[in-house]
């Protein structure tokens, strides 16, 4: 059973986020709210994501990534049964980004 994660300190923290006007303002302020491990981690957890929908498979994901079997895998279940949120941005990102191809 997961927790509750709608709390009015998840509230500040989301509006923090989306005060960030750039990448730079972003490297500060991740920088300093997250250790390099968490951020590599959640960076790590959506090239995972970007791979699994360009239909990668779990052996060139862990070898381009460095994720384990069970980091893909849990990415995985997210794509498939979570609520949608790495689709959201990369459908944002495409069309932000059109030449890139995110996803």
């Amino acid at each position: 059973m997961s927790k509750n994660i709608r709390t009015t300190a998840v509230d500040h923290l989301f509006e923090a986020i989306l005060s960030l006007k750039d990448s730079e303002e972003c490297y500060t302020f991740f920088e300093d709210i997250c250790t390099v491990n968490e951020l590599l981690s959640l960076s790590q957890r959506f090239e995972v994501a970007r791979m699994l929908r360009s239909h990668n498979t779990y052996l060139e994901i862990a070898e381009k990534t460095g994720a384990s079997t069970a980091t893909i895998s849990r990415v995985n279940r997210s794509l498939n049964y979570g609520n949608d949120g790495y689709d959201m941005v990369f459908a944002r990102m495409n069309e932000a980004l059109p030449d890139k191809n995110i996803s």
